[in-house]
């Protein structure tokens, strides 16, 4: 069985359990957030209109957020689980998350731009993995030293992602977790998945 990528954020995500599963923000803010999108969806026939993002930005965002943690046979993803409404009320709320998050896509569009000749969202899939790459990896801020802005956006972004992803409905259950439960025996870990 091959491990996924959803497996090592899932890894990530309950080795980090012990502390908080969260790499951002509280718990607490994350289900308030969670619970805040929750009910003006209610309210709005399940329509969640951005707070911050312009519409495309906003759908620049749900490409990325889809981009980091994709849909799969076990779960849905971060879009189906609400990580791009959780990441755009906090940002509605905070200065500095606006100013990364707001110019990070800024610069991401006018780098597809540069590069290719079209927004990002107008690239090809080849493309727009060709980006990521560039900015997905810390290493590529030392070695390219005008993409480092561009790799903190996106650490960031994947943190984000990961917190909404992982507080929502969804994320609980794929990480299979069932709450503090009284274990009269401890059996001890679950076997990793084969390499």
């Amino acid at each position: 069985m091959a491990v996924t990528r959803r497996d090592i954020l899932k890894n990530k995500a309950l080795s980090a359990a012990a502390t908080s599963v969260l790499r951002i923000i509280p718990a607490q803010a994350a289900e308030y957030a969670h619970a805040m999108i929750a009910e003006e969806k209610n309210a709005a026939a399940g329509i969640y209109v951005p707070k911050f993002f312009s519409p495309p930005e906003y759908k620049t965002l749900q490409a990325l957020c889809n981009a980091i943690i994709p849909a799969d046979d076990r779960a849905g993803g971060a879009v189906e689980a609400g990580a791009p409404e959780f990441i755009d009320l906090l940002t509605s709320e905070n200065a500095e998350y606006q100013r990364i998050l707001g110019g990070g896509l800024i610069w991401l569009d006018a780098e597809c731009a540069e590069r290719f000749g079209a927004t990002y969202m107008q690239s090809s899939e080849a493309q727009k993995k060709e980006i990521l790459d560039l900015i997905a990896y810390e290493k590529n801020a030392k070695l390219y030293p005008g993409v480092s802005q561009a790799v903190g956006f996106f650490a960031m972004l994947r943190n984000l992602t990961c917190d909404g992803y992982f507080t929502s409905k969804i994320g609980i259950k794929d990480l299979q977790y069932m709450g503090n439960e009284f274990l009269a025996e401890f059996t001890g870990c679950p076997a990793l998945p084969e390499a």
